[in-house]
């Protein structure tokens, strides 16, 4: 494994730090009263750093690259709600700018991570 412990990883830390950002982003404004949603973009954004440690903890280079790929789909998910939660103007661009933004490096970073496993189960 590249990692001895979950908390090595910087992808999953800033995976925790978004889903709080994402919570608090959430309980203010209008989309705090709009509960289907905000349960929805709230349970993506655990997703990701949540599907990361499971993935880590199955102690197989092979089902942690599976779940580090559930987590990236899991921020396109949120990506994309975002992006819809912006254009029912729900919460503010200067809210949800910066989400996306770290939604788009957190995807990269995932994508990078789960190559650098399949490379090395390869050699």
């Amino acid at each position: 494994m590249l990692f001895k412990r979950i908390e090595e990883i910087e992808v999953w830390k800033r995976g925790c730090r978004l889903a709080i950002d994402i919570y608090r982003v959430a309980e203010k404004g209008p989309l705090a009263k709009n509960w289907g949603l905000r349960d929805q973009i709230q349970r993506a954004a655990i997703s990701i750093s949540s599907n990361i440690a499971e993935g880590y903890e199955r102690d197989s280079s092979a089902e942690f690259r599976r779940f580090l790929l559930i987590a990236k789909g899991s921020c396109g998910e949120l990506r994309t709600q975002l992006y819809i939660i912006q254009a029912l103007g729900l919460v503010s661009d200067e809210d949800v700018k910066p989400l996306i933004k770290e939604c788009i490096e957190i995807s990269s970073m995932l994508k990078s991570l789960a190559s650098q496993i399949q490379t090395k189960r390869g050699q």
